[in-house]
């Protein structure tokens, strides 16, 4: 490395590490919202910057240089410093208008939260929403986005959370089905009947267990791993189904069977960055969602009960 520039291109360490971490200009363009060429000359103008060729490419994608490989470490410290930076002043902003980042599950931004952003965009229209649909967690520290909406508690450290209540689960089934296979009465019913169930993950089936069931993956007849879908089957009249009761409430194609089901519920938790969550801007968002996702809460009276904007520490 013959020379080292007086100033570095922030933006283009970051794009250097996202390559390095995705290990391609493609995925790294898509995490990063940028067009591939532009993210192309941004790497080019780096290694430029530095005297060195950072990435050398194999037959699927882009892997480190022995260069690129000693570089990273101290582009990530860079990186980290640059987000804190970043994370401090938004913290220190008190102007309402601008934008905030939502994430929630994709059922729930499908079924819940259109309705909730409508209302926020009479009540506070200065303020513009982006919203990641995504049953994967978004990073808060890393600012992919600023309040998340989730389904359990996070665990990270540097976060406020606000238990909201919880997500009533019952059994469905499509009118037009029950009227052809009948409305079962108790568990043993169930046996005769096509089950919808998750392919890979195993919540639905954990939860049955807990309820006494003996519930393996052979009893659903149809598998996805998607809510959404799963859903669409229930409506199609597919078989039985869990589904959020609020939800399917909205549907007069569905019904639901032995509502004294003892099933669990889903917990519904707010979270935001420490150093963010009280800007005027987050806060009126923050609040706004917690008004408007509390009719669909099981026990809708209790909810505020539970503790609130606690910090999360480390169990």
């Amino acid at each position: 490395m013959d020379h080292l520039p007086d100033t570095l291109d922030w933006s283009r360490l970051q794009s250097f590490v996202t390559v390095a971490d995705t290990g391609s200009l493609s995925a790294a363009a898509r995490h990063m919202r940028l067009s591939q060429p532009t993210l192309g000359r941004q790497i080019r103008a780096l290694e430029q910057d530095l005297g060195v060729a950072l990435f050398v490419r194999k037959p699927r994608g882009l892997a480190l240089t022995e260069a690129g490989a000693a570089l990273l470490e101290p582009a990530r410290r860079m990186q980290d410093a640059a987000r804190n930076l970043a994370l401090a002043a938004a913290g220190r902003s008190e102007d309402l208008a601008g934008t905030v980042r939502i994430t929630a599950s994709a059922f729930v931004s499908l079924h819940i939260l259109p309705g909730i952003l409508a209302a926020m965009r009479q009540s506070a229209p200065e303020i513009q929403i982006e919203l990641v649909a995504s049953d994967s967690s978004q990073n808060l520290l890393f600012r992919e986005a600023d309040i998340a909406l989730r389904m359990f508690r996070p665990e990270q450290l540097d976060v406020v959370t606000r238990f909201l209540g919880e997500l009533e689960l019952g059994l469905f089934g499509a009118t037009d089905y029950l009227d052809r296979r009948g409305r079962p009465q108790c568990l043993d019913d169930i046996a005769g009947h096509d089950m919808i169930g998750y392919d890979t993950q195993d919540d639905i089936l954990r939860g049955m267990r807990e309820i006494g069931m003996t519930a393996d993956r052979s009893l659903f007849q149809l598998r996805c791993d998607d809510n959404g879908v799963i859903w669409q089957m229930i409506r199609a009249g597919c078989g039985l189904g869990f589904a959020q009761v609020n939800v399917a409430a909205t549907d007069p194609r569905v019904e639901r069977v032995m509502p004294d089901l003892p099933l669990p519920r889903l917990p519904v938790w707010l979270t935001a960055h420490e150093a963010v969550r009280r800007t005027p801007r987050l806060r009126r968002v923050w609040d706004l969602l917690a008004d408007g996702i509390a009719p669909w809460l099981a026990d809708a009276a209790a909810n505020g009960a539970g503790p609130l904007d606690r910090p999360t520490t480390r169990r």
